[in-house]
């Protein structure tokens, strides 16, 4: 990891590097995405079979496309019990975490005959995407399925890509059950989310598309908005770990690694008051990385997007630290809840020495699908709220609307809309 001292060149200089990470930047890719798009909304099952059987050397029918009771139950007996029961145990704490969040109409009548409200509706479909492939995620399907439950979705929508044998990873396939989705897909990559988006003879189109992917289905993503709405673009994981010199350095060096292992674009931070915090962590990380089986992509992470950040003061630290946004933030200092209120961008806020952040990824119950690549100053976590819509309610009699209704006029005329303005004139009309 890069050792550097914080200064406003290093700030810029940290920010532009952390932004090559972004979808944004693969235009490369964006014309190879839009030809698979293109295919499967022209040609529908024909199309996203044809790209499954290319990319993951399944070949599926109308007849196999979708995951069965059968697979569901065999998915079960694969499965360690023990895993199955902290999946429930997780499941508990997601859903009592997002039931908080739940939103509900609400309606205000005054005495002088007009009522104003919102009506809350959830959205009638979605579609969740969960990788596959090399690795399985059974926690982001939890994370994606629980608050689009709680909000009221009728309609959970999961695809996941097969393996060659038109198999899905039987602990995605558990945890989507307990979960509670309503229909699962054997396909991935950018296929799948154009038949999200479009729909095929034999998946139907959703109204918004959530979950993780690789480039290609970010990509994907970003090309259909408009047609569905998404949840967002995510890019490679992140973790800011600010700390003063009452942190622990393995404890430190352990967080940094555990999002480090992610991919080689992950990013690892450390935003630390502390030369001796700093060098404990260095020496920390190379002894776990003698024994971490993802050395290799942790060894390159940190070499690309690592750094060790060493500020003057606290508020230098909480100032970086503000404007890096990350999806991940650990405060490990004296008094963590008072630094907390310092900051402003951050997906997530882990506080003190024993609320590392796979506690977020896993069980704590707060939503792990975070806004990256400094998105997080406009960004949210995903919640309830992504899967609600709102509506205005307008009611006025017309002794309410008589007072005011040539004050609307008068606006509606400045603007030179007179069917606006007349819209209203005519309901007082002699």
């Amino acid at each position: 990891m890069r050792v550097l001292n914080i200064d406003a060149n290093t700030t810029k200089n940290i920010l532009n590097d952390l932004l090559k990470r972004s979808p944004n930047s693969y235009g490369a890719y964006e014309g190879q995405v839009q030809a698979i798009l293109n295919e499967v909304r022209k040609k529908g099952d024909e199309g996203l079979f044809a790209y499954t059987e290319k990319f993951d050397g399944c070949k599926l029918t109308p007849e196999t496309v979708r995951v069965t009771e059968k697979e569901i139950a065999a998915a079960y007996e694969k499965v360690d019990d023990s895993l199955v029961d902290v999946i429930c145990k997780a499941l508990v704490n997601i859903r009592q975490y997002h039931e908080k969040q739940r939103q509900y109409s609400w309606f205000d009548s005054k005495p002088d005959g007009t009522i104003l409200g919102q009506k809350v509706t959830p959205l009638a479909s979605v579609g969740v995407y969960v990788p596959g492939g090399k690795a399985a995620y059974p926690s982001s399907v939890l994370m994606n399925i629980v608050p689009a439950k709680v909000a009221g979705v009728e309609k959970i929508v999961m695809v996941t890509p097969p393996d060659k044998n038109g198999e899905v990873t039987p602990a995605t396939l558990v945890a989507a059950n307990e979960a509670g989705e309503t229909h699962i897909y054997k396909v991935g990559g950018a296929q799948a989310i154009a038949a999200l988006a479009y729909g095929t003879q034999s998946i139907e189109k959703v109204d918004k598309i959530v979950g993780p992917g690789n480039i290609y289905v970010a990509l994907a993503k970003k090309s259909v908005y408009g047609h569905v709405s998404i949840d967002s673009i995510a890019g490679p994981s992140e973790i800011l770990v600010l700390a003063d010199e009452t942190a622990n350095p393995r404890f430190v060096a352990a967080d940094l690694l555990s999002q480090a292992e992610h991919d080689e674009l992950a990013s690892a931070i450390l935003v630390t008051t502390s030369p001796a915090l700093a060098e404990g962590v260095q020496e920390e990380m190379e002894g776990f990385l003698r024994t971490l089986s993802r050395s290799e992509i942790i060894r390159k992470s940190l070499d690309n997007f690592g750094y060790i950040l060493l500020a003057d003061t606290l508020d230098d630290a909480i100032e970086i630290t503000n404007n890096i946004a990350s999806e991940h933030l650990e405060i490990v200092t004296a008094n963590p809840f008072e630094v907390m209120t310092k900051i402003r961008n951050a997906g997530a806020i882990f506080l003190g020495s024993y609320s590392s952040e796979p506690l977020g990824d896993y069980f704590a119950g707060s939503n792990h699908v975070l806004p990256t690549n400094g998105t997080a100053k406009f960004f949210s976590a995903l919640s309830v709220d992504d899967f609600i819509k709102k509506s205005s309610i307008i009611y006025y009699s017309k002794e309410a609307l008589a007072p005011i209704h040539e004050d609307i006029e008068t606006f509606a005329k400045a603007e030179r809309l007179t069917a606006h303005a007349n819209s209203i004139a005519v309901r007082f009309e002699e």
